[in-house]
C-alpha cells in the first residue's frame, strides 16, 4: 500500500482471545498459574544443577541452559498476554513490537538450536559411549552451548532489521497477543515481500534443519537400541532420552505447524491458540518432564531437601 497522506502508528493494540469479561479473568488465572510454575520449575532445575556437583555434566549443563531460556523465552510473550486479559486495552510502541518479535524469534532459534545439541549428546552418549568423555568434553559442552545462543541470535537479525525499516500507518490492532510475524506484516503499508521471503526462509532454515538433526540423532539412539540383547537394557536406556524426544514432539510439533507454511495460510484464531503451547505450555512441560521422569534430577532435589532440613533443625 501507499503510505502518502497516511498517519504513522506509533504504537499498536493487541486483541488477546476474548471480550468476554468471564472468559479473560478465566484465561488469567490459568495463565498466570503456568506462568508461575514454569518460572519456578525451570528456576529450581538451574539451582539444583548449579549446586550439585554430579550434575555438573554436559546433559545436564544444557538441561540449565535449556531452562534458563525458557524462562526468559515465556517472559518475552506471557506478561501481555496477561495484561490482554485483564483491560480492554493493552498497547505496545512500535519499537517495543520489534524488540519484542527480535527476542521472542531469538530465543525460539536458540531453543531449536539447544535442542539439536541436546539430542546430539544423547546420541553420543548411548551410540559411542566408550568415546563419549573425549567426544563431549566440557570445554565441547560449552562451546556447543555457546553456540547455541549466539546462532539463534544472528538468526533474526536481518528480518528484524528490514522490519524496522516499514512503514506502519494503520489500522493499529494486533490480532494476536505478542507481536508475531504474520500479524506484523498484516499491519504494514510498505511491500513486505521481501522481509516476509527472508523471514519465512530464516523461520524454516533453523526449524527444519533443527528438526532434522534431532531426528537423524534419536533415529540412529533407537537404532542402537533395538540391537541391545537385554530387555532391561534396551528398556534402561530409551527411558534415558524419552522425556526430551517428548519436549522436542511438543515443541517442534507446534512450530512447524506455525511457521513452516505459505504466508497466505495463516489463520490468526487458530494461530493463537497454537502459540499459547509454545509460548505458555512448553516452558512448563520442561521442567515437569525432566524432574518427575529423571532419576538424577530427583535424587538431587531430595538431597538439596534434606540438607534445608538439616540447617532449619
Amino acid at each position: 500500500m501507499d503510505g502518502t497522506n497516511q498517519t504513522a502508528v506509533t504504537e499498536f493494540i493487541f486483541l488477546g482471545f476474548s471480550s468476554v469479561l468471564y472468559l479473560r479473568l478465566t484465561l488469567f488465572v490459568i495463565f498466570l498459574t503456568v506462568y508461575l510454575l514454569s518460572l519456578m520449575g525451570n528456576t529450581l532445575i538451574i539451582f539444583i544443577v548449579l549446586t550439585d556437583v554430579t550434575l555438573q555434566t554436559p546433559m545436564y549443563i544444557f538441561l540449565g541452559n535449556l531452562s534458563f531460556l525458557e524462562i526468559w523465552y515465556t517472559t518475552a510473550t506471557v506478561p501481555k498476554l496477561l495484561a490482554t486479559c485483564l483491560a480492554q486495552v493493552v498497547t505496545i510502541s512500535v519499537f517495543g513490537c520489534i524488540t519484542q518479535y527480535y527476542f521472542f524469534f531469538s530465543m525460539g532459534a536458540t531453543e531449536c538450536i539447544l535442542l539439536a545439541v541436546m539430542a546430539y549428546d544423547r546420541y553420543l552418549a548411548i551410540c559411542s559411549p566408550l568415546r563419549y568423555s573425549l567426544l563431549m568434553s566440557l570445554r565441547v559442552c560449552l562451546r556447543f552451548s555457546a553456540g547455541s545462543w549466539i546462532g539463534g541470535f544472528i538468526a533474526p537479525l536481518l528480518p528484524t532489521i528490514l522490519i524496522s525499516h516499514l512503514s506502519f500507518c494503520g489500522p493499529q490492532k494486533i490480532n494476536h497477543f505478542f507481536c508475531d510475524s504474520d500479524p506484523i506484516f498484516k499491519l504494514s503499508c510498505s511491500d513486505t515481500f521481501l522481509v516476509e521471503a527472508l523471514g519465512y526462509t530464516c523461520s524454516s532454515v533453523v526449524i527444519l534443519s533443527s528438526f532434522l538433526l534431532t531426528m537423524s540423532s534419536y533415529g540412529h539412539i533407537v537404532v542402537t537400541i533395538i540391537r541391545l540383547s537385554s530387555r532391561e537394557a534396551r528398556k534402561k536406556t530409551f527411558s534415558t532420552c524419552a522425556s526430551h524426544l517428548t519436549v522436542v514432539s511438543i515443541y517442534y510439533g507446534t512450530i512447524i505447524f506455525a511457521y513452516v507454511r505459505p504466508p497466505a495460510k495463516y489463520n490468526f484464531t487458530i494461530g493463537k491458540v497454537i502459540s499459547v503451547f509454545y509460548c505458555v505450555v512448553t516452558p512448563l512441560v520442561n521442567p515437569l518432564i525432566y524432574t518427575l521422569r529423571n532419576k538424577d534430577v530427583k535424587k538431587a532435589f531430595r538431597k538439596l531437601l534434606s540438607q534445608k532440613r538439616l540447617l532449619l533443625a
